[in-house]
């Protein structure tokens, strides 16, 4: 069975985005600082269509991230900032007419909307059925890839606590953002085991890769 993966970028006090999200300030405020070990890569230059950047650590890491994934997870505050029905003219999320998924992504929500084919290769499916249903349907797309869980928080804790996933990658950005959404809130520590499996150093960050062990999900395996 393909794995359910998630990396994703956390300050040191714990936060993957800052606080007052909005459609103006997607991260929160402050938090465009966690991701700056990403935008000189090489890999997020070439995902957005530009040249050149920097190999390395970094970099090695980025292209890790998205090899062998054949579909996404993610919550509908991760697609975009409107809540409720979708409305007329809905949202067709943050990233423009052509996403850098390039493969089926699986929107949790709790209103119904038509798949939204998009140039590239993705397609945004709107799940209302649940965080398993959605793993189900993902992980039937990407065949014998991997899936990946995109965020934002609030879905992170509930497939950690539920014992669908199986590895996070944390990269630790040395700044501290003082509000915001925090990953690992509501997340009982006799429900997840987390090994760590590798460490390693880049320029401004540090990447922490971990192998998710729930001991329920394993007793029922």
């Amino acid at each position: 069975m393909s794995k359910l993966r998630c990396s994703i970028t956390i300050s040191l006090d714990g936060y993957v985005a800052g606080p007052n999200q909005s459609a103006a300030n997607p991260l929160g405020e402050g938090a465009r600082r966690l991701h700056e070990w990403v935008f000189p890569t090489r890999t997020f230059r070439a995902m957005i269509g530009g040249d050149g950047g920097e190999t390395g650590v970094n970099d090695d890491v980025m292209r890790e991230m998205f090899a062998h994934v054949g579909a996404t997870v993610m919550g509908r505050n991760m697609f975009g900032p409107v809540r409720g029905p979708w409305g007329e003219n809905p949202w067709r999320g943050w990233w423009g007419e052509t996403p850098p998924y390039g493969h089926p992504v699986f929107v949790l929500t709790h209103h119904a909307r038509e798949p939204l084919v998009m140039a590239g290769g993705t397609t945004f499916h709107f799940v209302t059925d649940g965080i398993a249903s959605a793993l189900e349907q993902a992980r039937a797309a990407a065949g014998d890839r991997d899936v990946n869980l995109a965020g934002g928080a609030r879905t992170v804790q509930q497939y950690l606590a539920a014992g669908f996933l199986d590895e996070l990658e944390l990269h630790v950005a040395p700044i501290l953002l003082g509000g915001g959404e925090r990953l690992l809130d509501r997340v009982a520590d006799e429900n997840v085991n987390l090994e760590l499996v590798r460490t390693l150093a880049g320029p401004g960050v540090s990447h922490l890769k971990y192998r998710v062990r729930n001991p329920a999900k394993r007793a029922a395996d």
